[in-house]
């Protein structure tokens, strides 16, 4: 935490300054070298398959005046790595996860990490491609001085607990450790469960599973299989509780985003929008296949309809209610729930 923390500060630096430095208009005829990224290592990971979606359509329409290169996992597997490389301009494009920013003045983005916000993916696609996530957008835009520009909502599926042992209740909780996410709404909930929120790196989750350095972790099928996770002596056991969702930011530094000529804006927007739809059409399609290997590699799986949610949402709904009277955000919670 101290490290992540210490990223942070850096990055927030780092945007001062570029925020107070002159961005050199690009002329027409520029040729661009774009770097984008995500954290993940796979080449089986939707990420890989939206990042090379961007490729492709920004060099075709671009008639070769954009390069793009991608990155999986190569320029840190660690998000706050890709969100420091972003802000000194190392890389143009980068997926991350939103909590990072409510360390850098953004304490509203904090609502995309709230748990059962969402009650399956087409609500979620409604909220996100709607009133809701223009909302966001601009928000998080304003907040950080511009340097934080959402170019299109991903996805990594639908996250549930995976662990030494099955989950039915939120009794089963009680005393549990649990690698989470750094968000504060995310540690609330799983505190609430009587579970014992933890940090681990992702690069770092295999050995601490196998090791018994924690009891548990929670992801999607797609991301903890891949890693193998379900293999490990703490990953065996996966219960459904689908509690998230997954709402992952791609993004671009909106001051370079300003310096581009209209065009060049536009060759990013149909990219990225092209980019967007692949990578969740790639997201959704490998859930079953990927549940499926979890299981035939030995993985025991304790199925949604099994799993006592109502009692999970019972905690996780005071929690959405008082984030949004917190931070001023009613309407944006009624948007999402309107969305339905």
């Amino acid at each position: 935490m101290k490290k992540l923390l210490s990223a942070i500060s850096s990055i927030f630096l780092v945007m001062c300054f570029l925020v107070l430095t002159e961005t050199k208009t690009k002329s027409a005829d520029d040729k661009l070298t774009l770097i984008i990224a995500s954290n993940q290592t796979s080449v089986e990971n939707p990420y890989h398959f939206g990042l090379l979606k961007f490729k492709e359509v920004a060099e075709k329409i671009s008639n070769g005046k954009l390069e793009v290169i991608c990155h999986d996992g190569t320029l840190g597997e660690n998000e706050s790595e890709l969100v420091e490389k972003l802000s000194m301009g190392a890389a143009q494009l980068v997926v991350v996860s939103p909590g990072f920013m409510t360390a850098v003045g953004v304490p509203e983005v904090d609502m995309l990490s709230l748990l059962y916000l969402f009650d399956g993916f087409e609500h979620w696609e409604k909220a996100l491609d709607g009133e809701f996530g223009i909302a966001m957008r601009d928000t998080i835009l304003n907040k950080t001085g511009n340097n934080f520009r959402i170019v299109g909502y991903w996805s990594a599926g639908v996250r549930d607990y995976y662990g030494k042992k099955p989950v039915k209740t939120v009794a089963d909780m009680k005393g549990l450790t649990i690698r989470t996410q750094t968000s504060g709404v995310v540690s609330d909930f799983w505190k609430q469960t009587g579970a014992i929120p933890t940090q681990v790196a992702w690069g770092e989750l295999y050995q601490a599973l196998e090791q018994g350095v924690v009891d548990s972790a929670e992801n999607d099928y797609t991301n903890f299989m891949l890693k193998g996770h379900h293999k490990t002596a703490n990953g065996k056991y996966t219960s459904e509780t689908h509690h998230d969702f997954t709402t992952r930011l791609f993004l671009i530094d909106g001051n370079y985003y300003n310096s581009l000529t209209a065009e060049q804006k536009a060759w990013i927007d149909e990219a990225s929008k092209a980019a967007t739809a692949e990578e969740r059409k790639v997201t959704y399609a490998m859930m079953d296949d990927s549940k499926a290997t979890v299981k035939a590699e030995g993985g025991i799986i304790t199925e949604f309809k099994d799993v006592d949610v109502a009692g999970f949402k019972a905690i996780a709904l005071p929690i959405q209610d008082n984030f949004a009277e917190k931070n001023n955000m009613k309407q944006y919670l009624e948007m999402v729930r309107k969305a339905k």
